[in-house]
């Protein structure tokens, strides 16, 4: 009877495809299942970050700049509560006219799920001011603090992941198109082709990065929109990239078009563009997948680098790298160190992502 189950496990082993095998082994590194699940809820947040976000990012509460995060709270009296915060007050002082703020106990704001609130153009096309969660009253409850401006800094987190967590995607696609592109004509035609695109390769990983990418986003106009940038700085980050995966996928060509299905494919009269790109690519595509994988966080840490250094994207856009910019001074970390926050979100999903990366690459080789 073992024998009997034994014998059909394998059966099933090796007959599974090469996208199930990767499946079943990637679905044992419960690590790599928690990080896909944290990666799927944040791109969820940043894609209906108005619905998600409890208020308006831009909006300023006046009497209430760099407030101190409240608290949440679900025990009061000892006894389990409905999840809310308490009051805070304002006090000025008086020879400084710095601002301090003490908790009142004796106001409570419970929170609710699906409250009316700010309202807000979903994608720029559906009016509505539904709110995934908030407290009743008008008082507002900042969870992660405000700026010395009065905005509320947990809605602009969300919002900034919108930037941050795209410019990711945008970049590593576009980068990778050129890598994979390129690369495959560079490995598959060898020869002149070959050699002047790898030189093109030498010229581009010779140049230092940094004073590069300032000098290009230094000669963005000033009176760009927001989306012209976003695209500009994706286009600068993906042109640094892709020479890092078209040596790979060049490697791999180059083991590759030697093989008798390669000839064979030929011999059939298949086109230099199918033998490339439908017989041979597909061999090594969960690598790719894999090394995107583990390139969208290196896009998201440059975005961030760039705009904390006031080269990247630019205020009023909301991004974590110009979030992270109002931190840059001693006199923050003393009086407000709650603008780190955004610095947070970077190392979740940076982290995140490493982990699915790695989990798929060892996936992407089922047998070893």
């Amino acid at each position: 009877m073992l024998n009997t189950k034994r014998t059909e496990q394998e059966i099933r082993l090796y007959g599974a495809s090469q996208r199930q095998l990767t499946w079943r082994k990637f679905k044992k590194n419960r690590v790599a299942l928690a990080s896909g699940v944290v990666i799927v809820l944040l791109y969820i947040m940043a894609a209906f970050a108005e619905f998600v976000a409890p208020y308006d990012p831009y909006k300023r509460d006046i009497f209430r700049p760099s407030a101190p995060p409240m608290a949440l709270h679900i025990f009061a009296n000892g006894r389990f509560q409905s999840p809310f915060a308490y009051g805070q007050t304002k006090l000025v002082n008086e020879v400084t006219f710095a601002n301090r703020y003490v908790i009142d106990k004796s106001r409570t704001y419970k929170f609710r799920l699906f409250l009316r609130g700010d309202p807000y153009k979903l994608w720029g096309f559906f009016e509505s001011d539904l709110h995934l969660f908030g407290t009743e009253g008008d008082e507002k409850v900042y969870l992660f603090g405000t700026d010395k401006d009065g905005r509320d800094v947990m809605s602009r987190i969300m919002f900034g992941a919108r930037l941050s967590l795209s410019i990711g995607l945008v970049g590593v696609t576009i980068s990778f198109l050129l890598g994979i592109v390129l690369g495959s004509i560079s490995g598959y035609f060898g020869g002149f082709v070959d050699i002047a695109i790898q030189r093109i390769i030498e010229v581009l990983t010779s140049i230092p990065t940094l004073p590069l990418w300032m000098a290009l986003s230094a000669s963005l106009p000033l009176r760009w929109s927001i989306i012209k940038v976003f695209f500009a700085i994706s286009i600068i980050l993906s042109l640094m990239r892709w020479p890092g995966m078209a040596r790979v996928v060049r490697g791999k060509f180059l083991s590759l078009r030697n093989e008798d299905f390669v000839t064979s494919a030929q011999l059939d009269g298949v086109r230099k563009a199918g033998v490339m790109f439908r017989h041979m690519l597909p061999l090594f595509f969960s690598h790719i997948v894999a090394s995107a994988s583990l390139a969208i966080p290196g896009m998201i840490l440059a975005e961030t680098s760039l705009s904390f250094l006031g080269i990247g994207l630019r205020a009023p856009a909301i991004s974590w790298g110009v979030l992270l910019q109002a931190a840059q001074n001693t006199e923050t970390v003393v009086a407000a160190p709650w603008l780190f926050i955004p610095g947070l979100g970077v190392v979740v999903t940076v982290l995140a992502f490493n982990f699915l990366g790695d989990a798929l690459r060892d996936a992407a080789d089922p047998y070893k």
